[in-house]
């Protein structure tokens, strides 16, 4: 079945309507969904390597939005649902450190969060109930994503069929592998 999907993304990599569901994907990944979009950017600039910088392009845009609808969740659900939560607690204090720790070095956690495998939404939301400036968010956002899926598009670029190659050989392995840090990332977030 995995052979069979993976197949079917390199064929459909050329579909005209490939770089609107990669977008979809990626906006969805930045604020809900819990898959990340290298899942169909990878295949599909393996299958289109003249395509790749536009393919990077949309993903990050769309991530880029994806990270604002992630954000106005946050502000929106702490207005509505985790400040009545946080003032029953009486935790109003510690909600008030939270806020300046993330308002001091809010950039460098959304551009970390931004560029590594961690999931992004977990951040772009607790940039909006942290209400971090938004043209800080845009910028840390607009660079980090931009440079992430910028680099995995210019290797697959540069050395594409060895890649495509070794991925074709070890596709188990490697999502078994890929599966074990979703899974691994989110524990750490959860117990960090």
């Amino acid at each position: 079945m995995l052979r069979r999907l993976y197949d079917w993304t390199l064929e459909k990599a050329e579909h005209p309507k490939a770089l609107w569901i990669l977008a979809l994907f990626s906006f969805a990944e930045s604020s809900f969904f819990p898959i990340p979009p290298d899942v169909l950017l990878i295949p599909m600039v393996i299958a289109a390597p003249t395509r790749a910088w536009r393919i990077a392009f949309v993903c990050s845009t769309a991530s880029v939005f994806g990270g604002l609808f992630g954000y106005y969740i946050g502000a929106v659900l702490y207005e509505t649902v985790g400040d009545p939560i946080v003032a029953f607690y009486h935790m109003q204090a510690q909600y008030e450190r939270f806020t300046a720790l993330y308002s001091e070095h809010g950039a460098w956690i959304v551009s970390l969060a931004g560029f590594s495998p961690i999931p992004y939404k977990v951040f772009t939301i607790a940039s909006g109930v942290a209400h971090l400036d938004l043209t800080t968010f845009l910028i840390a956002s607009t660079v980090s994503r931009a440079a992430r899926f910028f680099l995995v598009a210019a290797l697959l670029w540069k050395f594409g069929i060895p890649i495509r190659d070794f991925i074709e050989r070890r596709l188990g392995l490697l999502t078994l592998t890929f599966s074990l840090l979703l899974v691994g990332s989110f524990l750490a977030l959860k117990y960090v």
